[in-house]
Parts: C-alpha cells; sequence; structure tokens
C-alpha cells in the first residue's frame, strides 16, 4: 500500500496492499478498498463502502456510505477480464452509489468526468461515458454503454436504455424511461420519453448569446416541427458550423448516436 501520511484511514476498515491513497484521502469506518485501487488527494470516502478492481479516481470526490464502485459488471459475457472505473475530479456521489467495471466487447472502462453529482442510489452501469457537471437524480440508473454529455441532467427514478446517448444539456423530466436517444438541450419525458421543448433553463443556454439560442431553437424545430430527416438536419448543422459555436455539441451528438431521437 502506498498511503500518503496525510491519509486517514478508519480503524475497523480493510485497505489491501497495492492501493494507493493520495494526501488528505479520508476512507470512513468499515469500508474495503482492493488491491489495484488509485484514490486522489482529497476524496472522502463514506462508511461501509467497497471500491474494488481496477478503479482510479481523481481529486476532492465525496463518495456517499454504502457505495459500490469498480464492482463486477452485470454482463453475461464478463469473463474477469481486467476491465476498469475511472473517475474525475470534485464528483460528489450520494448514498448506496453503484458504478460497474467495463466490457472488453464495450470500452474495457467506465468512465466519470469532473464535477459530477450522482444522489442516493444511483446505478452507472459498464462502459459508460458520463461527461462534466452532469446531474443525476436518486433512484436512477444507466444500463450498459450509456452517454452522459457534459451539463445533462436526468431526473428522480428514470430509466436510461443501454447504448442511449444524452446529448450535452439534454433534461430527462422525473420517473421517465428513455429508449433512444436526446439531442443537445432538448427536454424529454413520460414513458417511453417523448420531446417536451427546449431545455431554456440550462445554464449553458442562458450564457449563449441571442444568435446562439436563436440557432437552438432553430434545430429543435427542424427536429420535431418541420418534419426533416435526421440526415437533413445534419447537413444543415455543417453548413452552419462556421458560424455559431454552440453547433459543435450537436455534431459531437451525431457522432454517437445510433438509436435515433426520442420523437
Amino acid at each position: 500500500m502506498l498511503m500518503s501520511p496525510q491519509a486517514r484511514v478508519a480503524r475497523n476498515s480493510v485497505v489491501e496492499p497495492g492501493v494507493v491513497l493520495g494526501a488528505h484521502v479520508n476512507i470512513g469506518p468499515f469500508c474495503i478498498i482492493s488491491t489495484g485501487v488509485v484514490i486522489g488527494e482529497g476524496t472522502v470516502v463514506g462508511a461501509y463502502s467497497v471500491i474494488n478492481g481496477r478503479t482510479i479516481i481523481g481529486r476532492d470526490n465525496t463518495i456517499g456510505q454504502s457505495s459500490s464502485i469498480g464492482e463486477i459488471n452485470q454482463d453475461l459475457k464478463y469473463e474477469n477480464e481486467s476491465t476498469c472505473v475511472v473517475i474525475g475530479d470534485r464528483n460528489h456521489f450520494g448514498k448506496n452509489v453503484t458504478i460497474h467495471r467495463g466490457t472488453i466487447q464495450g470500452l474495457s472502462c467506465t468512465t466519470i468526468g469532473n464535477d459530477n453529482r450522482l444522489l442516493n442510489n444511483v446505478h452507472i452501469g459498464h462502459d459508460c461515458v458520463v461527461g462534466n457537471g452532469t446531474l443525476v437524480g436518486g433512484h436512477s440508473g444507466l444500463a450498459g454503454h450509456v452517454r452522459l454529455d457534459d451539463g445533462a441532467q436526468v431526473g428522480f427514478m428514470c430509466a436510461i436504455h443501454q447504448f442511449c446517448v444524452l446529448g450535452a444539456h439534454a433534461k430527462i423530466v422525473d420517473q421517465s424511461g428513455v429508449v433512444q436517444d436526446v439531442p443537445p438541450f432538448v427536454m424529454a419525458g413520460g414513458n417511453h420519453a417523448k420531446p417536451a421543448g427546449i431545455n431554456v433553463n440550462a445554464l449553458a443556454f442562458l450564457a449563449l448569446d441571442f444568435e446562439q439560442q436563436d440557432f437552438v431553437l432553430s434545430l429543435y424545430s427542424m427536429l420535431y416541427q418541420q418534419s426533416l430527416s435526421i440526415d437533413e438536419v445534419k447537413v444543415a448543422v455543417k453548413a452552419l458550423f462556421s458560424d455559431y459555436a454552440i453547433a459543435t455539441v450537436f455534431e459531437r451528438f451525431w457522432e454517437h448516436s445510433a438509436r435515433g431521437i426520442v420523437r
């Protein structure tokens, strides 16, 4: 075990050989930290939590009690291959959060960026990619291979189907089931989720100038009010790419979207 002298581990927790703990890491009571885990400076791990596998956690994260990170995934094809979980900085995880390691059939890694907030009882399935500044409400789950782009919000008690993509600053309202992709800035809700306008309260939308906001609104109109095909909308985005910086989030969304969009 490589443990900074400034790290603190509760006397009744188990930290196995090979674990790396940075300065000011705080491991609460009755935790199990297994060989292969790296925890960065200032991260706090709540009581009764288990972190195992090849799991790398960055700086200044807060992990709520009874959480499980790096556990074997629920993919029946998984045969204990060396896959991983990588978590960035300044994330806040509530109680009973579960994050599963990736699969070699997928990305081999489940990835979470920076400044995300996962509330109590959230599940992040294998091979998910969570960007920066996202919010996932309590008792919600992301199935395997889900992509959550920067600033996306998922409400309470939501289920996101495997391989779905939620675009940047999209918003899923409480108690929704999402089975197709949700474009950037789009609000969607229901079971199955349907589009319900633009997330005009997103901080990223409010920060745009009028012309950029109008561009986002016009794309929503193309997708849902003008009966244009997705390919036609993609052409329109490419034509305006140099004029509107916000077009980059739509380009990124189309690169990964494969399930069709919510209708």
